[in-house]
């Protein structure tokens, strides 16, 4: 999820600023207000439809746990449905649903998220639902043994059932020596069956609060109809203390890691590799832009990792290559590759070394850079007519340190990227001794 999402805010902020003259405008162009409580409020008008995206984004995640309590405030988002004053346990989604609306929630490293899509005179109904468990959540004791083996179920099913997700959360707790990027956002196993509800609710009590948290509508509104709902339901909730985010950061990285994992149930043999890289609020934040794009240069049907590793005689059948630049830390630029039949992993690691010292020995071309930027504008077009879009863009910008006018400014900041500083940046991060590399392989390759 943190990845997509990561995508499409690399999308679509390119939309909307670029014009037929190659000026930049805005690219949302957004109405925001602060409430007295200190609830930050981002309204994204959009009228082609009666329809509203309604969204809740609590500035805590996974990375936010005290050790020994991973998984708390993944179980927390789930014991947010299990009732209030006036909204018993399952009803909250029932309501939303009976109106022919959706909702849900998530639970990133740094964010929490709650949502519902329905029609713009619903509204009112689902701010009155979501600002009363923001301030009195109340789930039974009954109910919360029950939630905690929902949770492990879903770790069951999503992670331990899958070879790749298990070699993920390896790949990461390597990557990581300190930081709490390294642990699972749905916990590890033996810590999630330990939660108790009063885990959950001093998790809750200490963080879910309306100073810690932005409201994100899209949709059908107007601005002045919008602060009178949110004054009228989320400004009673009152403001209290929270704690400020002091999470251990990395030290040094200064040894090349390798891991090794075969599981009986794969059966197409991957490589993966990524590197420390800075975020757009973490330090050496200047390459995190440049790190955007040179993503693109390299990835892609038309990119040099698949020229130089798939087509005609590479020993690759696929080949990739990812960043987020939106993060509340340091994150990771990453490659991951997988062998053509009767190819062996290790020429498909020799060649993406081939790939990478190519590109710190000669840099990008601008024929490269040029084209990098068409690509996201082009997929920025297509992104930016979902309604959840926009939420989601700014909600996750937000809720990892960067603000409204970051978000408005970054076609600026893309089409300003030059191939000098693409370089710089490759330079910065394409350290062996900041990398991990893995191999999952089946269980007879061990």
């Amino acid at each position: 999820m943190h990845r997509l999402i990561s995508a499409l805010f690399a999308a679509i902020a390119l939309y909307a600023g670029w014009s037929s003259d190659g000026a930049y405008g805005q690219v949302f162009r957004p109405t925001t207000f602060m409430l007295e409580n200190g609830l930050q409020v981002v309204l994204v008008e959009d009228h082609r439809a009666p329809i509203v995206h309604h969204m809740v984004w609590y500035k805590v995640g996974a990375a936010d746990e005290q050790p020994g309590k991973t998984g708390v405030a993944h179980y927390l988002e789930h014991l947010m449905f299990k009732g209030t004053p006036n909204v018993p346990a399952g009803e909250f989604s029932r309501r939303v649903a009976r109106v022919g609306g959706r909702d849900n929630a998530f639970t990133s490293y740094d964010y929490t998220g709650y949502f519902q899509t329905v029609a713009r005179d619903r509204l009112e109904m689902v701010m009155r639902m979501e600002a009363e468990r923001m301030a009195s959540l109340q789930p039974k004791p009954g109910d919360a043994a029950p939630e905690l083996q929902v949770v492990l179920q879903e770790r069951l099913s999503r992670i331990e059932n899958s070879p790749s997700a298990l070699f993920g959360e390896q790949f990461d707790a390597v990557q990581y020596l300190s930081h709490a990027y390294g642990r699972p956002v749905i916990g590890w196993p033996q810590e999630v069956a330990r939660l108790t509800l009063e885990d959950a609710m001093d998790f809750y009590r200490a963080y879910y609060a309306p100073n810690n948290a932005i409201l994100i509508v899209a949709g059908d509104v107007s601005p002045s109809e919008l602060r009178g709902l949110a004054e009228k339901h989320y400004g009673l909730v009152p403001m209290r203390p929270v704690p400020a985010r002091i999470r251990p950061q990395e030290p040094p990285q200064l040894a090349a890691r390798r891991i090794s994992m075969a599981d009986e149930r794969v059966s197409q043999p991957s490589l993966r590799r990524t590197y420390l890289a800075p975020s757009r609020t973490s330090d050496a934040k200047q390459h995190a832009i440049p790190l955007t794009v040179l993503a693109e240069i390299l990835s892609g049907p038309t990119g040099r990792l698949y020229a130089a590793l798939v087509q005609g005689d590479g020993p690759a059948v696929s080949a990739s290559a990812w960043y987020s630049s939106v993060s509340l830390d340091p994150t990771t630029f990453g490659f991951g590759a997988s062998p053509k039949t009767g190819r062996k992993l290790e020429e498909v690691e020799a060649g993406l070394d081939r790939v990478i010292a190519a590109l710190l020995k000669d840099g990008v071309t601008e024929k490269e850079l040029r084209e990098a930027k068409i690509v996201l504008r082009a997929e920025a077009v297509y992104a930016r007519d979902s309604l959840t879009g926009a939420a989601q863009i700014f909600g996750q910008a937000l809720t990892s340190g960067l603000s409204v006018d970051d978000v408005e400014n970054w076609p600026r900041l893309v089409e300003a990227v030059t191939a000098e500083q693409v370089l710089e940046a490759a330079k910065y991060v394409f350290d062996l001794r900041k990398s991990v590399t893995g191999y999952l392989l089946p269980k007879e390759q061990s």
